[in-house]
């Protein structure tokens, strides 16, 4: 399931992401496959499981997806340009 961090406190050990389907999961520092994020994570990609401990939703295996580079912007043409003056 794909998500976005909504914020982690490191000094806690626990934040929440926001679900695809919108839904609001808790996340604890053993819930990351690589490390729990360090400084600020808000709107951050990620990949998750979701699973149930003693009747509550919660993120696991939560990896951080790196987002795609975007491409260079096009270079307009000169005729465009020349059109402008």
């Amino acid at each position: 399931m794909k998500g976005v961090m909504l914020w982690f406190d490191e000094a806690k050990d626990y934040g929440f992401i926001l679900t695809e389907d919108e839904e609001r999961l808790y996340v604890n520092r053993d819930g990351f496959v690589d490390g729990a994020p360090v400084g600020r994570c808000a709107r951050l990609p990620v990949r998750l499981m979701v699973a149930e401990r003693d009747g509550r939703r919660m993120a696991t295996e939560v990896s951080l997806v790196s987002e795609e580079p975007h491409g260079r912007a096009r270079r307009r043409s000169t005729a465009i340009r020349a059109s402008w003056r």
